[in-house]
Protein backbone atom coordinates (compact mmCIF):
# COMPACT_ATOMS: atom_id res chain seq x y z
CA UNK A 1 0.00 0.00 0.00
CA UNK A 2 1.36 3.44 -0.83
CA UNK A 3 1.88 5.96 1.98
CA UNK A 4 -0.93 8.38 1.14
CA UNK A 5 -3.47 5.55 0.79
CA UNK A 6 -2.35 4.15 4.15
CA UNK A 7 -2.69 7.55 5.84
CA UNK A 8 -6.10 8.27 4.31
CA UNK A 9 -7.56 4.80 4.87
CA UNK A 10 -6.35 4.08 8.41
CA UNK A 11 -9.21 4.19 10.92
CA UNK A 12 -9.51 3.76 14.66
CA UNK A 13 -10.78 0.20 15.06
CA UNK A 14 -12.54 -0.73 18.29
CA UNK A 15 -13.79 -4.24 17.46
CA UNK A 16 -11.51 -7.11 16.56
CA UNK A 17 -11.74 -10.73 15.50
CA UNK A 18 -10.39 -13.35 17.89
CA UNK A 19 -7.47 -14.12 15.55
CA UNK A 20 -4.16 -13.73 17.38
CA UNK A 21 -1.48 -11.36 16.10
CA UNK A 22 1.81 -13.23 15.76
CA UNK A 23 4.83 -12.08 17.69
CA UNK A 24 6.73 -11.90 14.40
CA UNK A 25 4.27 -9.28 13.15
CA UNK A 26 4.39 -7.34 16.44
CA UNK A 27 8.19 -7.31 16.25
CA UNK A 28 8.05 -6.15 12.63
CA UNK A 29 5.71 -3.29 13.59
CA UNK A 30 8.02 -2.18 16.41
CA UNK A 31 10.99 -2.43 14.04
CA UNK A 32 9.20 -0.20 11.55
CA UNK A 33 8.14 2.29 14.25
CA UNK A 34 11.81 2.55 15.27
CA UNK A 35 12.27 4.63 12.11
CA UNK A 36 10.01 7.39 13.45
CA UNK A 37 11.94 10.64 13.93
CA UNK A 38 12.72 11.75 17.47
CA UNK A 39 14.40 14.63 19.28
CA UNK A 40 18.13 14.42 18.55
CA UNK A 41 17.49 10.78 17.55
CA UNK A 42 16.94 9.84 21.20
CA UNK A 43 14.47 7.08 20.24
CA UNK A 44 12.90 7.05 23.69
CA UNK A 45 9.71 5.12 22.89
CA UNK A 46 9.50 1.55 24.20
CA UNK A 47 6.71 -0.97 23.72
CA UNK A 48 5.06 -3.51 26.01
CA UNK A 49 2.92 -6.11 24.23
CA UNK A 50 0.14 -7.36 26.50
CA UNK A 51 -1.20 -10.72 25.35
CA UNK A 52 -2.15 -12.03 28.79
CA UNK A 53 -5.93 -12.16 29.26
CA UNK A 54 -5.37 -11.76 33.00
CA UNK A 55 -3.39 -8.52 32.62
CA UNK A 56 -5.82 -7.15 30.01
CA UNK A 57 -8.76 -7.92 32.33
CA UNK A 58 -7.02 -6.20 35.21
CA UNK A 59 -6.29 -3.11 33.09
CA UNK A 60 -9.89 -3.04 31.87
CA UNK A 61 -11.40 -3.48 35.33
CA UNK A 62 -9.10 -1.18 37.31
CA UNK A 63 -7.90 1.51 34.91
CA UNK A 64 -10.52 2.31 32.29
CA UNK A 65 -13.94 3.68 31.62
CA UNK A 66 -16.42 1.07 30.39
CA UNK A 67 -15.95 1.93 26.69
CA UNK A 68 -12.18 1.40 26.71
CA UNK A 69 -12.53 -1.64 28.97
CA UNK A 70 -14.57 -3.41 26.30
CA UNK A 71 -11.96 -2.53 23.67
CA UNK A 72 -9.13 -3.88 25.85
CA UNK A 73 -11.00 -7.09 26.60
CA UNK A 74 -11.88 -7.55 22.91
CA UNK A 75 -8.44 -6.93 21.41
CA UNK A 76 -6.01 -9.83 20.91
CA UNK A 77 -3.13 -7.64 22.08
CA UNK A 78 -2.65 -4.25 23.72
CA UNK A 79 0.52 -2.33 22.97
CA UNK A 80 1.55 0.03 25.76
CA UNK A 81 3.88 2.77 24.59
CA UNK A 82 6.34 3.94 27.19
CA UNK A 83 9.02 6.62 27.08
CA UNK A 84 12.40 6.84 28.70
CA UNK A 85 11.84 9.93 30.86
CA UNK A 86 13.94 13.10 30.79
CA UNK A 87 15.79 12.47 27.51
CA UNK A 88 13.70 13.90 24.69
CA UNK A 89 13.83 17.71 24.83
CA UNK A 90 16.70 17.77 27.29
CA UNK A 91 20.38 18.65 27.06
CA UNK A 92 23.05 16.33 28.46
CA UNK A 93 23.28 18.47 31.62
CA UNK A 94 19.56 17.84 32.32
CA UNK A 95 18.36 21.32 31.32
CA UNK A 96 15.55 21.80 28.83
CA UNK A 97 16.55 22.44 25.24
CA UNK A 98 13.58 24.73 24.46
CA UNK A 99 10.80 26.61 26.21
CA UNK A 100 8.53 23.65 25.38
CA UNK A 101 10.43 21.83 28.15
CA UNK A 102 9.44 18.16 28.42
CA UNK A 103 6.61 18.35 25.86
CA UNK A 104 8.96 16.83 23.28
CA UNK A 105 8.61 13.49 25.09
CA UNK A 106 4.91 13.29 24.26
CA UNK A 107 5.50 14.66 20.77
CA UNK A 108 8.11 12.00 19.99
CA UNK A 109 5.95 9.25 21.46
CA UNK A 110 3.02 10.43 19.34
CA UNK A 111 5.11 10.22 16.18
CA UNK A 112 6.31 6.72 17.08
CA UNK A 113 2.80 5.58 18.05
CA UNK A 114 1.26 6.84 14.81
CA UNK A 115 4.09 5.22 12.83
CA UNK A 116 3.30 1.94 14.62
CA UNK A 117 -0.41 2.33 13.76
CA UNK A 118 0.29 3.09 10.09
CA UNK A 119 2.61 0.07 9.86
CA UNK A 120 -0.18 -2.04 11.38
CA UNK A 121 -2.71 -0.71 8.85
CA UNK A 122 -0.31 -1.64 6.06
CA UNK A 123 -0.39 -5.24 7.39
CA UNK A 124 -4.21 -5.31 7.45
CA UNK A 125 -4.38 -4.80 11.22
CA UNK A 126 -6.58 -2.37 13.09
CA UNK A 127 -5.57 -0.11 15.95
CA UNK A 128 -7.03 2.48 18.26
CA UNK A 129 -4.95 4.70 20.54
CA UNK A 130 -6.71 4.86 23.90
CA UNK A 131 -6.73 7.48 26.59
CA UNK A 132 -9.02 8.01 29.58
CA UNK A 133 -7.45 5.55 31.99
CA UNK A 134 -5.77 5.61 35.39
CA UNK A 135 -2.23 5.93 34.11
CA UNK A 136 -0.57 5.47 37.52
CA UNK A 137 -2.49 2.25 38.21
CA UNK A 138 -1.82 1.01 34.67
CA UNK A 139 1.91 1.69 35.14
CA UNK A 140 1.85 -0.47 38.27
CA UNK A 141 -0.02 -3.32 36.60
CA UNK A 142 2.36 -3.25 33.62
CA UNK A 143 5.42 -2.97 35.87
CA UNK A 144 6.78 -0.04 33.87
CA UNK A 145 10.47 0.28 34.82
CA UNK A 146 11.58 3.20 36.96
CA UNK A 147 12.67 6.13 34.82
CA UNK A 148 10.03 5.34 32.19
CA UNK A 149 6.51 6.71 31.76
CA UNK A 150 3.44 5.06 30.26
CA UNK A 151 2.14 7.27 27.45
CA UNK A 152 -0.55 5.33 25.59
CA UNK A 153 -2.27 2.01 25.15
CA UNK A 154 -3.02 0.83 21.63
CA UNK A 155 -5.49 -1.96 20.92
CA UNK A 156 -4.17 -4.11 18.06
CA UNK A 157 -5.82 -6.88 16.08
CA UNK A 158 -7.58 -7.95 12.93
CA UNK A 159 -10.58 -5.66 12.38
CA UNK A 160 -14.09 -6.99 12.90
CA UNK A 161 -15.46 -3.69 11.61
CA UNK A 162 -14.74 -1.16 8.87
CA UNK A 163 -15.33 2.27 10.37
CA UNK A 164 -16.24 4.99 7.89
CA UNK A 165 -14.08 8.04 7.50
CA UNK A 166 -15.09 10.93 9.73
CA UNK A 167 -15.55 14.33 8.14
CA UNK A 168 -12.27 16.18 7.76
CA UNK A 169 -11.61 19.89 7.90
CA UNK A 170 -10.74 21.52 4.60
CA UNK A 171 -7.25 22.68 3.70
CA UNK A 172 -8.59 26.23 3.94
CA UNK A 173 -9.58 25.58 7.56
CA UNK A 174 -6.22 24.08 8.41
CA UNK A 175 -3.66 26.13 6.49
CA UNK A 176 -2.60 29.76 6.81
CA UNK A 177 0.10 31.45 4.78
CA UNK A 178 2.01 34.48 6.08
Amino acid sequence: MDTVTCIKSRRSVRKFTSEKVSRDIIEELVGTAAYAPSWKNTQTTRYIAIESEEIKSKLAAECCAEHNASIINGAPVIIATVIVDKRSGYERDGSFSTVREDNWQAFDNGIATQTFCLAAADKGLGTVIMGLYDIDKAQQILQVPEGQLLMSMVALGYPAEEPTAPKRKTVEDLLTYR
